[in-house]
């Protein structure tokens, strides 16, 4: 694969992340509402319906004040890497490296995009309330301007018992593995920084 064809694969695999992220949280978020799962396969794969107003994998921030400083954070980090990819195929540096970074990048974008506008646009989806969210002229949705949520759908709960009774404070307590739920866009950063970890070592920008 030469660089040309290279760059296009690179400029494809982006785009496909970010269509299937977008077409698959635009779907669920306009027909399910909040909790409702669909079992994909039996006891370990389910489409479960949450929404995330903070980080990955539902971890969050405190407040508005919070939610502004991740959106804003997340704007910035996919600057970055929007400059550590153009500078990657720029230099043509190690493709599992260029890679990862465009796996980063649509993930990132993936969940900026959420919530930067989802609220603008959308209805609340009201948790215990059996409705689904649907599209509102823009400006008068559940949230203002890097105030929505994140749509999260994947859920893997691949093992369910209870943790050994010598664990200090929660023996014995219900465990699930594994127990977050979340997006496309978060598997995808996921992976790529997985790659970015085998790949590091293969890249220095300093010899260029």
């Amino acid at each position: 694969m030469n660089s040309k064809q290279f760059n296009s694969f690179v400029l494809f695999l982006f785009l496909a992340i970010l269509v299937l992220d977008q077409s698959t949280k635009l779907y669920v978020k306009t027909h399910f509402y909040i909790g409702e799962e669909v079992m994909v396969i039996p006891n370990w794969f389910r489409i479960a319906f949450t929404e995330n107003p903070g980080a990955a994998f539902g971890m969050e921030l405190g407040g508005n004040i919070g939610k502004y400083i991740l959106s804003i954070f997340r704007i910035l980090f996919s600057f970055f890497i929007v400059y550590i990819l153009v500078r990657s195929i720029r230099e043509r540096v190690h493709k599992g490296f260029t890679i990862a970074i465009a796996l980063v990048l649509a993930g990132a974008i993936g969940n900026v995009i959420d919530g930067m506008f989802y609220g603008l646009f959308f209805s609340e989806s009201i948790p215990f309330h059996m409705s689904t969210g649907h599209l509102v002229p823009f400006g008068h949705g559940y949230a203002g301007f890097l105030q929505g949520k994140v749509v999260d759908m994947l859920y893997f709960p691949i093992f369910n018992g209870f943790l050994p009774e010598w664990i200090p404070m929660c023996g014995g307590q219900p465990f699930t593995f594994f127990s977050p739920i979340f997006n496309i866009a978060d598997s995808s950063i996921t992976i790529g920084v997985v790659l970015l970890m085998l790949f590091m070592n293969k890249v220095d920008f300093s010899k260029k």
